[in-house]
């Protein structure tokens, strides 16, 4: 099956326009959990979105602190080299072993990273990781200029493909373009969390820096089942039960603009998450999204958005449709759209 692909920025890639998030298939037992996965189930489900034609999977170090990428290596070792998809892991959140539920630290000091990428290097059981992210800015006092530096060696090295980081800030952003090109940024990005429109979306296209943005559906909200009564069911461990939008008043603005994009879903005969996740790539500088799943089913409830274009129509109706829930913050429409209906974006 083939899927649309977009270039990833300038680094040579070209992914498809939706792409698996390994966060869930990390398993519960550490402060982000989303609760016990079975790795044979996660492993199907990967090789399942591949079939469809997804080309790429992004995980990091800290989810289920290894195993995530354990299982992403398992997957790659079954797979002929030909089939095997494009992997992008992230580093920079230290965890301590002895307390996993402790929220990891923020940490890109150089020799941090080197052993970071290192340890995924063993984990995936690859030779290079194609795209190696910063997951946070640094909270321990190292200045940027020293983390991305590490990161342009490991380039040089082979041991990295292409470099990017998530959720950083435009001035990060450009105190690391200063010194090597930034391939991708991972920004929070959905019709519930759309700051990254503000500014940072802006900035990637005008930088040539691709966007995969994570959490389309807002960690599952936006999807055709979802009930406040899932929440009350979570693990105990799924870190979306302290989660701000899953608590009143948030929860139901979220569920109902959920509601409203049901109308949206049968008029292109698709799921109302394949809807939220085209929303994200209506946005000019929009490359890929990454969406998470914990069955080979879930895949099949959003592998339509890979193609799903919306129309201005379409578009203009979840602008309102967000104004009517009061539903989370920042630009509600894409410039594009909004210019050519003479409309306004919040």
């Amino acid at each position: 099956m083939s899927l649309p692909t977009r270039p990833l920025g300038s680094s040579g890639f070209h992914i498809t326009t939706v792409g698996f998030g390994s966060w869930a298939i990390g398993g519960g037992g550490w402060a982000f959990g989303w609760g016990p996965q079975d790795d044979a189930e996660s492993i199907a489900t990967m090789r399942h979105a591949i079939e469809l034609g997804v080309n790429w999977i992004d995980t990091a170090a800290v989810y289920g602190l290894g195993h995530s990428e354990e299982v992403v290596g398992k997957l790659l070792r079954e797979l002929p080299a030909s089939e095997r998809p494009l992997v992008f892991t992230k580093c920079g959140l230290t965890w301590d072993a002895n307390n996993p539920m402790q929220a990891a630290k923020r940490i890109l000091k150089p020799e941090t990273i080197r052993r970071e990428c290192e340890a995924s290097l063993r984990r995936l059981g690859v030779e290079r990781i194609d795209l190696y992210q910063f997951h946070w800015p640094d909270e321990s006092g190292t200045p940027v200029e020293d983390s991305w530096g590490s990161m342009v060696k490991l380039i040089e090295e082979g041991k990295v493909r292409a470099a990017g980081v998530s959720n950083f800030t435009v001035e990060l952003l450009e105190r690391c373009e200063a010194i090597r090109h930034v391939d991708s940024l991972q920004p929070l990005f959905s019709m519930v969390s759309r700051a990254a429109a503000e500014k940072l979306l802006p900035w990637c296209k005008s930088n040539n820096t691709g966007v995969i943005c994570y959490s389309p559906m807002q960690s599952g909200i936006l999807t055709d089942g979802f009930t406040k009564e899932r929440v009350a069911k979570m693990a105990s461990d799924d870190w979306r039960r302290r989660g701000p939008e899953f608590q009143e008043p948030a929860l139901s603005r979220n569920l109902a603009l959920r509601d409203a994009l049901r109308p949206i879903a049968t008029r292109h005969n698709v799921s109302v998450s394949s809807v939220a996740i085209a929303w994200t790539h209506a946005w000019p500088g929009l490359t890929g999204a990454i969406v998470g799943a914990r069955t080979p089913a879930q895949v099949d409830g959003w592998i339509q958005a890979a193609a799903l274009q919306l129309t201005q129509d379409d578009l203009a109706e979840i602008a309102a449709a967000i104004a009517r829930a009061q539903s989370g913050s920042g630009p509600a429409q894409p410039p594009n759209t909004v210019a050519s209906r003479g409309g306004s974006a919040s």
